[in-house]
């Protein structure tokens, strides 16, 4: 499955030496900062992070899913610390019915192969088509029709 490699970085808008741009881990700023669970909303920090993210996540504290014991890693319901790879079981807590369609193929991209036999398959994990912080996903009308082997051999009608 496809999902982050690790913990998300910010990009601090300043260059490196070799003109780079430099990134720091969540847990670099929130370190130095108490743990808030009352927060409920995006606020720009006064260093300038978090500007123009939007959060619409169904009434949720930042603290339901970031671990306040390090903003690196992600906190289950039950206190369970997980690292972002473990993204899928974090949403899965509050969308049972969205991961068994994940689970039977009918929710979330795939590249690949639905036959093992002829290829693999790579699953694309929920924040790879869903911002965390605002999942609901726009309504979109698909660009191009299905195209299954029938067709694809010229077979096929249109």
């Amino acid at each position: 499955m496809r999902g982050p490699a690790a913990p998300p970085r910010v990009d601090t808008g300043r260059l490196d030496a070799h003109g780079g741009a430099v990134q720091v881990d969540c847990g670099s700023c929130h370190a130095t900062r108490a743990p808030d669970p009352t927060r409920r909303e995006a606020v720009a920090a006064p260093d300038g992070f978090h500007q123009g993210l939007t959060y619409a996540h169904g009434g949720q504290s930042c603290l339901s899913c970031h671990d306040p014991s390090s903003y690196d890693r992600l906190r289950l319901a039950d206190g369970t610390s997980v690292p972002f790879t473990g993204v899928i079981q974090l949403c899965s807590q509050c969308h049972g019915p969205q991961r068994r369609d994940f689970d039977h193929g009918a929710h979330g991209g795939m590249s690949g192969h639905w036959d093992l036999a002829a290829g693999d398959r790579v699953r694309q994990g929920c924040t790879s088509c869903h911002d965390p912080h605002a999942p609901a996903y726009p309504a979109v009308t698909p660009v191009f029709p299905p195209k299954d082997a029938y067709r694809v051999r010229g077979r096929g009608h249109d």
